[in-house]
């Protein structure tokens, strides 16, 4: 394959999947969104994250032009025939990725390249809901999509190597950088980057220091863009939760979940989206 693929599909609404939906609208692409929930929400997701680009100058094409590319419909079902690339972005639940994955399979082409946006999720046991695994992988961008540098691809073990090179070469007209890695739990990046938001929960459940001080530590001494509990605030705490928990359960205890994670995702307090997490954000 050559090109970015005209037609693309994404499954989900939410921040994930609008930046995903945006980053290939931007580059010339029809997009397609299928969102369960509220489309009005949605839309407004697009628009947003649309006129914050054209504002630092980003889109190439007027805002009314790439928006016009990105359509959104109520169901998975509705997602058109001639998809040629496929990305579910669904919550981080196994048994619902598996479901909407089994439901798109049935509607897109048999050449369609179907993908996951998981970022801890085993692609080769989500892919085994698939009739033709060998087109399926991993498709792990960041938030912000539009703005991120890296989208890490997951290669299951059904997964074919000229599958990875067609999606590492996709990666690249995006203006992103690929980093292919097998299958493994939470890959290379949320592994990592869950240890390390852990262990700062852990300092700031011990009174080590507080919030802003452990973040100003990790962004000065190590030149992190971020500090890790900042960092949590913006994936969301229950998130964060979910994967440490996958993580405990196939890595072991080192990636236990801190007390102090459960009690604030127990109150609500989940980070930006929520307006609370370890920072105030309302």
């Amino acid at each position: 394959m050559t090109g970015l693929p005209d037609r693309v599909a994404v499954i989900g609404g939410g921040r994930m999947g609008v930046g995903i939906a945006h980053a290939f609208a931007a580059l010339g692409a029809t997009v397609t969104v299928s969102e369960t929930g509220d489309l009005d929400a949605a839309r407004k997701r697009l628009t947003d994250s649309l006129s914050r680009a054209a504002e630092r100058g980003k889109l190439v094409d007027p805002l009314d032009v790439v928006a016009g590319r990105v359509a959104f419909v109520a169901s998975v079902a509705e997602l058109p025939g001639d998809t040629r690339l496929l990305v579910e972005a669904v919550p981080e639940e196994p048994g619902l990725k598996r479901r909407v994955l089994a439901d798109a399979e049935r509607v897109v082409p048999d050449d369609a390249v179907i993908a996951t946006n998981t970022s801890s999720l085993s692609p080769t046991e989500l892919g085994a809901a698939l009739r033709n695994p060998s087109r399926f992988l991993g498709m792990h961008f960041f938030n912000p999509v539009p703005a991120s540098e890296l989208v890490e691809i997951v290669r299951a073990e059904t997964t074919s190597d000229a599958l990875v090179r067609d999606v590492a070469g996709w990666v690249e007209l995006l203006g992103k950088t690929p980093v292919v890695v097998r299958d493994s739990p939470g890959f290379a990046t949320s592994r990592l980057g869950v240890l390390l938001g852990l262990e700062a929960i852990r300092m700031l459940e011990e009174g080590v220091a507080d919030a802003e001080s452990i973040d100003r530590a990790m962004e000065l001494g190590y030149k992190h863009p971020m500090g890790p509990l900042r960092s949590t605030d913006l994936v969301g705490l229950d998130i964060r939760l979910a994967v440490a928990e996958y993580l405990h359960g196939t890595l072991g205890e080192r990636f236990a979940p801190p007390q102090l994670l459960r009690d604030k995702v127990a109150r609500g307090e989940l980070g930006r989206k929520s307006g609370r997490g370890f920072y105030d954000w309302s």
